[in-house]
């Protein structure tokens, strides 16, 4: 026997039937009615499939002899490609500390669009990282006091800039909740509605590393990056640093360019659904207007430090000095600030009840 199909009141998400006498369908519930057009409509504009978004093709390319006083250092351990003027020697690799040779005169990669510089030093870096350890409680006293670091560069991470204009038509569940009392019960009342969201949004130079060998959480809890700092790539503001040579295009880079931008948007519209007790998401879709991709490099400063054998590497943006990185955890300390919790707990716990006993024995 076939099922039943039910259709929802789009205003109140009550079951709605067909009426002869209107020719149209009716909702018992709020009296709404429609007709089969817009309900058809309604539905196939919040049940579109959501589509891959196409960003286009990033722009730029190497100027007369730019390249002339750049070369390409090659990791033989991790297989990372370093970009550093040709004057630099020996050095190591960012990522792995494995020792890094010259392999040949940079070619075959884009050109920058642009290069945020970096504003803070080498001495700046290690001041952060040693504030940042200085406020960690659960931090084993003996990584604190006697931790050495290792090493400081300076790198040009490269960065995928997106621009996106996205168009979202959304739907969402939302519900009202009301509670009462009357004699020896009490009542629960909760009411469903359906709110319809829809508009545009635009992004400006949303950031995905295009690097593989810097983890792309790492890379995103250093943000925001001050875009009004930005200036033409030149050559010149690689002296003294290293710069990362892109593994990852921008095609491949789109994925989670697409994942941020998406989720920002629903976010976004989200925020708008207010005036209920709870709500969920219930259908819709984003989809890219237009989009476009630059290229750009942005400062970061990479200290690395070896505790009991275990590498930590720490990230910090070298632009606003913001500062993040993996720690090791005191499991005593972290054992005896969980039993103080317990015990306060505890303490409140036994003092509720004592002040409840009172009560009634004074009552």
């Amino acid at each position: 026997m076939p099922a039943l199909q039910e259709f929802k009141c789009p205003n109140c998400a009550g079951a709605i039937t067909f009426d002869s006498a209107t020719q149209q369908m009716q909702c018992p519930f709020c009296g709404a009615s429609f007709t089969m057009e817009s309900l058809r409509a309604l539905d196939d504009g919040l049940n579109q499939p959501q589509q891959a978004l196409d960003w286009g093709a990033p722009e730029g390319a190497w100027g007369q002899g730019e390249t002339a006083g750049m070369a390409v250092y090659s990791c033989q351990s991790c297989g990372g490609e370093i970009v550093a003027d040709a004057t630099t020697a020996a050095t190591t690799c960012p990522y792995c500390d494995n020792p890094v040779v010259m392999k040949g005169q940079l070619a075959g990669a884009l050109r920058p669009n642009a290069v945020i510089p970096f504003k803070l030093d080498k001495k700046a870096a290690v001041e952060a990282l040693s504030k940042h350890l200085q406020k960690k409680r659960l931090l084993p006293k003996v990584f604190k006091d006697q931790n050495h670091i290792d090493e400081v560069k300076g790198l040009y991470v490269p960065f995928w800039l997106y621009d996106a204009d996205m168009e979202a038509n959304l739907r969402y569940k939302g519900t009202q909740v009301r509670k009462w009392s009357s004699g020896n019960y009490d009542y629960t009342e909760t009411s469903t509605f359906l709110a319809h969201r829809g508009g545009r949004v635009a992004f400006d130079r949303v950031p995905v590393d295009g690097s593989s060998k810097m983890p792309d959480d790492l890379m995103e809890s250093i943000e925001p990056f001050d875009w009004s700092g930005a200036v033409g790539f030149q050559t010149a503001y690689l002296a003294g640093y290293l710069a990362d040579k892109y593994d990852v295009d921008a095609d491949a880079s789109q994925a989670r360019a697409s994942e941020r931008v998406r989720r920002s948007t629903e976010d976004a519209f989200a925020k708008t659904v207010t005036g209920y007790t709870s709500v969920t998401p219930d259908g819709g879709a984003v989809s890219l207007l237009g989009g476009r991709v630059h290229y750009a490099l942005y400062p970061v400063w990479l200290l690395n430090t070896t505790w009991q054998g275990q590498k930590f590497t720490f990230a910090m943006n070298g632009q606003t000095g913001k500062l993040v990185g993996d720690l090791p955890l005191d499991k005593g300390a972290a054992r005896r600030w969980r039993l103080a919790i317990t015990g306060i707990a505890g303490a409140a716990l036994t003092l509720l009840w004592l002040l409840t006993w009172l009560v009634k024995g004074i009552a």
